[in-house]
């Protein structure tokens, strides 16, 4: 399945270092297939990484509240599961709020901020972890996380830059600076 656009003039920095395909929740007739990329910074450990998925639920009933409340909150369930795996423990809730997007055909993002810590060396690394979850003729998911320390701020911008970038596939036509995949 193919992951969403991502916004390739704002890539700087970023290497993509995975393009799957996954099913996250599969129970009877329905199930949930997730395309994601996800991209990385070149730094010393805890790298930060950003990551855009597009969900395809079968049997196809269409965005609608309270299918997109579900989303939000296995969303939320699977990030901090995906964080642990990357050794991002003592994950803590601190705020949750809308945000804007570039996609005018979009709705308005949940976008959800924890706060953790890493292990690098023997040492506790205080990290933020971003997820935004909305809909735009389907589910689409973004984010990432970083270590806090200098210049955490400027890789905070980025990675909300990226997220309000990310377009479905099939929006992302012509020369518009949305990476695309092959």
């Amino acid at each position: 399945m193919e992951p969403p656009a991502v916004p390739s003039d704002r890539l700087d920095g970023w290497t993509l270092v995975a393009e799957t395909t996954e099913r996250p929740f599969e129970a009877g007739p329905v199930s949930v297939t997730a395309g994601t990329t996800r991209y990385e910074r070149e730094t010393a450990p805890p790298r930060p990484f950003f990551f855009a998925s597009r969900l395809r639920i079968t049997p196809d009933a269409g965005p609608n509240p309270a299918l997109t409340r579900l989303v939000e909150s296995r969303a939320c369930e699977g990030f901090r599961d995906r964080l642990a795996d990357r050794e991002i423990t003592d994950l803590a809730r601190r705020d949750e709020r809308r945000l804007d997007l570039a996609d005018p055909g979009a709705s308005r993002a949940t976008l959800t901020v924890f706060h953790g810590r890493c292990a690098v060396d023997g040492e506790r690394v205080p990290v933020e972890a971003l997820l935004a979850v909305w809909e735009a003729g389907e589910y689409l998911l973004a984010g990432g996380a970083y270590p806090t320390g200098d210049g955490f701020e400027a890789t905070r911008q980025d990675v909300l830059a990226l997220v309000r970038g990310v377009r479905p596939p099939d929006a992302a036509d012509g020369d518009d600076g949305v990476e695309r995949s092959e």
